[in-house]
């Protein structure tokens, strides 16, 4: 089975799939890929199923060697990828041989990139995900140098994009609640300014953020209740919490609003100390832009063509570059 061996990475990179799910009551993590969008579109390129297993990358990136010829895919909405030294076309697939370094990194302007190999990962899953948690090891120990990445295999020639795929644009959109009542009724609208930034206080569990401080009406502290993706809560200090994929299953601090679920990735994408903006939106607007997103990534699949065979003396030799005689004589 081909491997990709890890020579460098950063505390951000781990192994992510669409997520693990129905063990929450359990108190487990869901965990799963910060951005959907963008693992389905790195898995598309290697011909492996939108939520299969890829290496999740942070800020630092990461350097691979191939251990065997396979396929390799970057996605991210800023990020760069090279084989060999030889710099790859964003959203295109390359076919690394043995022995080749592959360096991924991620750009100035994004937080996350995914990197698939040929067929998907192929490591053991566990509680159904090949997921990693890190907090509390479920999924398997944390990528480190000399650790060896199978792939599925059996992936077609190198595919690209005809149009990278993007997310929508705007503010970052939120519901109300569920413990919107425990803040007086200008909260909504103090979070919805343009004062906030995220910090760098920042890992897949959460980020906090920055600016004004919203008050509570009556006290922090609440029966600990459930907390899904994209919660917003807010602590003692008044400066709120996104908890992301790593996110406890609980909390026991009151959440003024929650990012609808087709935004989380986009937020994901923002990098420490950038600002962030938010905007009220009504459930049925979440359900149609969660709509629009699952379209998005079903729509990939046929996004992807294959790659155009290089331009080399002994491809344009075989092909019939003429289309026709024209004599240079005056006519009769």
């Amino acid at each position: 089975m081909t491997k990709l061996i890890v020579r460098s990475c950063g505390p951000a990179t781990s192994i992510q799939d669409r997520g693990r799910f129905l063990y929450q009551r359990y108190g487990v993590s869901p965990a799963g890929a910060m951005d959907r969008l963008f693992l389905a579109a790195a898995n598309l390129l290697v011909g492996a199923a939108p939520d299969a297993a890829a290496i999740e990358l942070g800020l630092g990136g990461a350097r691979f060697t191939a251990e065997g010829t396979l396929l390799v895919a970057l996605a991210g909405p800023s990020c760069s990828l090279s084989v060999d030294g030889q710099k790859i076309a964003p959203f295109t697939a390359a076919r690394a041989e043995a022995g080749a370094e592959i360096v991924a990194r991620i750009d100035p302007g994004a937080a996350y990139a995914y990197l698939a190999l040929e067929g998907g990962l192929a490591t053991a899953p566990d509680m159904g995900s090949r997921s990693m948690h890190r907090r509390s090891g479920i999924g398997g120990a944390p990528l480190a140098p000399g650790t060896r990445l199978p792939a599925q295999g059996g992936g077609p020639e190198p595919l690209a994009f005809v149009e990278p795929p993007r997310h929508e644009t705007g503010p970052i959109r939120i519901l109300p609640g569920p413990q919107d009542d425990f803040f007086p009724p200008e909260a909504l609208a103090t979070l919805c300014g343009e004062g906030y930034r995220l910090s760098a206080q920042a890992d897949r569990m959460g980020v906090r953020l920055e600016g004004p401080v919203l008050a509570h009406r009556d006290g922090y502290n609440i029966v600990s209740d459930g907390i899904v993706d994209g919660s917003i809560q807010v602590p003692g200090d008044g400066q709120p919490i996104v908890l992301l994929r790593d996110r406890q299953t609980t909390g026991g601090y009151p959440k003024i609003a929650t990012i609808i679920s087709a935004d989380i990735g986009r937020f994901a994408q923002i990098p420490p100390g950038e600002p962030v903006r938010f905007a009220i939106v009504t459930l049925d607007e979440a359900i149609a832009a969660a709509a629009r997103l699952d379209a998005r990534i079903e729509g990939l699949v046929g996004a992807c063509q294959p790659l155009a065979a290089p331009l080399t003396s002994e491809r344009l030799l075989a092909l019939n570059l003429i289309g026709g005689v024209t004599s240079a004589q005056p006519a009769d």
